[in-house]
């Protein structure tokens, strides 16, 4: 349920940057700093789901010092 969540904000405004904070506020309706680790690894099987190279993403990406975003094309 977290991963589809994830995804599912995501994906309503692909190439939209958001950052970990606006990720677990809007999924969980709060943030923790310790959810932070839970968040990447959350991020990284849905990696494995949709991505044909994990460790080189296409659509799921990582904007270092932001946070993350959906590519579509």
């Amino acid at each position: 349920p977290m991963e589809y969540k994830i995804v599912l904000l995501l994906m309503r405004t692909p190439g939209k940057i958001y950052t970990k904070m606006q990720i677990l506020e809007n999924i969980n309706g709060d943030y923790l700093l310790s959810d932070d680790n839970t968040l990447m690894v959350h991020i990284s099987k849905i990696r494995e789901k949709i991505e044909d190279d994990s460790k080189n993403p296409r659509y799921l990406k990582t904007v270092r010092g932001l946070g993350y975003k959906i590519e579509t094309e």
